[in-house]
Order: structure tokens, then C-alpha cells, then sequence
């Protein structure tokens, strides 16, 4: 399956916690003021890339500890990331943990998803969720992992189980 992606990272340390490889999603919908990475905006740009590939690199390096998808905005690719996620938590040779970055709340995800869309499917892949847009405003240096206070770090699968929005500690 094809992916079309900005870029990635190795072994980013700086996109959740531990050593991580980081897949820049290309294409987003949000365009948040003062946007890290807006060169990610348009959906023609990037490379595609197939999660053969991705998995193959992810999977070659045994100091990771997870794997972050970022943006641009992971969740305009549900299926494929669904696909990657699912070879990522099978893979024996050493335990990863996946975290999301997204522009949409939790909320707005769960409301809208669908069979099309495949929010949830790819939610219930994650481990980790950082959602909300990046607001300039709230900018914050403090928050490890967020770019602005209004962001929230989300452990997915208690969220999942219970209905609601789980904040965590991302350590």
C-alpha cells in the first residue's frame, strides 16, 4: 500500500517519548497559524512511499521504541496507516509503541468516523494520541511533546474503553 509522506525521521527524540521513527504525513486540511511544518499542507506534495518500505526501515532498527505519525495530518491516511500500524504490532522481533499527532480533539474523531473515513479504525491502533490544532496564541515550550497548551497527550485505548478523552503523562 502506498503512503505519501513529507519526510521522516530515524531516530527522533523529540516526537514522543524514547527513540522514534517518524513519519511526516503529507497533506492538511487544519493550515494552523504559525504551523511547524507547512510545507505539509498540500496533498500533492511529498513522496509516495509504500509501508513495505516504511516497515522494512522501521523495523531495522532495534533501539526504537516507537513509532510517531506526524504531518501534515496523519488521519487524511487512515487506511494505509491502519495497514502499517497492524505489520508494526505484529512485528516479534521487538515491542513498539505507535503515537499520533492530529489537528482534530479526540471528540471530532470519534464523532466522524466511519467506514470511509477509517478514523476509528486507526485510532484503535494507537497508543498514544497528541490532538487539537496547534494554536500560536497558546505556543508553549513546557508541555513535552505539544506545541501549544490546548493540546492534550491521550492514552488511546483507555479513552477507547471508556468513551472519553484519557489525558496521561507522556512518560
Amino acid at each position: 500500500m502506498q503512503l505519501r509522506i513529507a519526510g521522516k525521521a530515524g531516530e527522533s527524540i523529540v516526537d514522543g517519548p524514547g527513540i522514534r521513527f517518524t513519519i511526516f504525513t503529507q497533506g492538511c486540511p487544519h493550515h494552523c497559524e504559525g504551523c511547524h511544518n507547512p510545507e505539509t499542507w498540500s496533498f500533492e506534495g511529498g513522496e509516495i512511499i509504500t509501508t513495505d518500505e516504511l516497515f522494512e526501515q522501521i523495523t531495522r532498527d532495534p533501539l526504537l521504541d516507537g513509532v510517531t505519525y506526524s504531518g501534515g495530518e496523519p488521519f487524511m491516511q487512515c487506511e494505509a496507516l491502519v495497514e502499517l500500524s497492524d505489520r508494526i504490532r505484529a512485528f516479534k522481533g521487538f515491542p513498539l509503541n505507535i503515537i499520533s499527532y492530529t489537528g482534530f480533539t479526540f471528540e471530532e474523531l470519534v464523532d466522524q468516523a466511519n467506514m470511509e473515513n477509517g478514523y476509528m479504525e486507526l485510532l484503535k491502533r494507537l497508543n498514544w494520541l497528541v490532538d487539537g490544532r496547534f494554536v500560536l496564541a497558546k505556543r508553549t515550550l513546557e508541555l513535552p511533546f505539544r506545541g501549544s497548551s490546548n493540546q492534550r497527550y491521550i492514552d488511546v485505548q483507555a479513552s477507547l474503553k471508556a468513551g472519553c478523552a484519557v489525558e496521561t503523562a507522556p512518560f
